[in-house]
């Protein structure tokens, strides 16, 4: 059995081909080279981070499928500065177009230390913005997105940091390793 933790870049298809004709975008096979191993899960194009790629297809299942409630965290910039009580609704959980969201853990955190991203943000100086970690335990289509979206709050960048026990620590954008299957606890 095998498991990859990859850093998966802006930009880059959550698949290892591109299926839209006269296409030209990058997709797992520009960064990974080994056959047999699959996406455990997918992160959309304009997200970048953990992705867990697997030979295994009940590992893959339980990373993701949502009855499993293996939680996801990211680090979320949004626009705008969202209070405690528009947090508190993320918490709570969300009606969305697609129904309600289970609860959720949101808190505000100090900008963290992330490489750059290509292409970069959009600052505008009259629109503050922060950073926020969620952590949910579904995986709905650009969940994070339309949820801080719903409080008010745009996504303007968005980064999967950890996937159950698996984290991007020491990851490099574009790079990927092998994983343990069952990581010690931490």
């Amino acid at each position: 059995m095998r498991l990859i933790r990859f850093n998966k870049p802006f930009g880059v298809l959550s698949q290892f081909t591109d299926l839209r004709s006269g296409a030209v975008r990058q997709t797992l096979s520009d960064h990974i080279d080994l056959p047999g191993v699959y996406p455990a899960g997918r992160l959309d194009r304009d997200s970048e981070g953990l992705l867990l790629l697997t030979n295994d297809g009940r590992l893959q299942a339980r990373i993701a499928d949502p009855r499993f409630k293996l939680a996801k965290t990211y680090l979320v910039q949004v626009e705008g500065l969202p209070t405690d009580e528009s947090l508190q609704h993320i918490r709570a959980g969300l009606l969305l177009a697609d129904g309600s969201t289970r609860p959720a853990e949101a808190e505000r955190i100090d900008p963290p230390m992330l490489w750059p991203r290509d292409p970069p943000i959009r600052q505008r100086k009259t629109v503050a913005d922060c950073w926020l970690r969620l952590t949910i335990t579904e995986g709905r289509n650009r969940q994070v997105r339309r949820m801080t979206a719903a409080i008010g709050h745009p996504t303007l960048r968005l980064v999967r940091w950890r996937i159950g026990p698996w984290t991007l620590d020491g990851l490099a954008p574009g790079a990927w390793d092998n994983a343990a299957v069952d990581p010690p606890a931490r």
